[in-house]
């Protein structure tokens, strides 16, 4: 299901159909080295203070769309945490950018990606008149299986699509994260959280600006071994 949606993401955009893959990237640290680094000379590479000499200013979660036909990645979201709450809000100002507009997301299984308050944003979003019942007791929010077999309803105009178990790498938002990281925050110096915030934002904004292009995606979702 993930790798034909990823295979049709071009048609899906032509017809206005919006694919993102999403996911959190947490414990972001603003780490400022202790030291400036050497820059490099002659027959010397770069030299920098060993790992531990930094000062710690805190940490930020980062919820980040790769929208699958063009390769841009689209109202992030940064913030202290990443609740339920965060990941509903999150999901709200990117169907904000079109929000009479149909959006696929492709998502892992995480709780907080199949929760009460997403059920009911989309059910509000998406006008849709179904008794939602009570988390816990009976209907669409008794539980976590029942509440993700209503957000992939292929019927709704918001729905998600999720990634087994244990397949991370489905998920090419993830290819994009590995690029932030090395970039970007590997080799880092960051003054305060607000300082990282601007620097991650200004990263997005570069990468949209110069790099953005598809994944060539060529795994078909066949078994990887016998």
């Amino acid at each position: 299901m993930v790798c034909e949606a990823y295979q049709t993401a071009p048609e899906l955009q032509a017809q206005n159909v919006h694919l993102v893959s999403t996911d959190e990237k947490t414990g972001i640290q603003a780490l400022e080295r202790a030291a400036p680094s050497l820059p490099m000379r002659p027959g010397e590479v770069e030299r920098r203070e060993y790992r531990f000499a930094y000062k710690r200013h805190g940490t930020w979660a980062l919820i980040a769309n790769f929208e699958v036909a063009t390769g841009k990645v689209i109202r992030p979201s940064l913030g202290p945490t990443r609740t339920e709450e965060d990941f509903a809000a999150h999901v709200a100002q990117t169907v904000a950018l079109d929000p009479e507009g149909t959006w696929i997301f492709i998502a892992d299984q995480l709780n907080t990606h199949q929760s009460a308050s997403l059920v009911e944003w989309v059910a509000r979003h998406c006008d849709l008149s179904v008794d939602l019942g009570e988390k816990g007791k009976h209907g669409v929010l008794k539980s976590q299986p029942s509440r993700a077999a209503f957000l992939q309803d292929p019927i709704h105009r918001i729905r998600f699509i999720y990634t087994p178990v244990h397949t991370s790498w489905l998920n090419q938002v993830e290819i994009w994260f590995s690029l932030l990281v090395r970039r970007l925050l590997k080799r880092g110096n960051f003054t305060s959280v607000e300082d990282l915030r601007q620097r991650i934002l200004a990263f997005v904004e570069y990468f949209n600006r110069t790099m953005a292009k598809p994944f060539k995606w060529t795994y078909a979702g066949r078994p990887l071994a016998a």
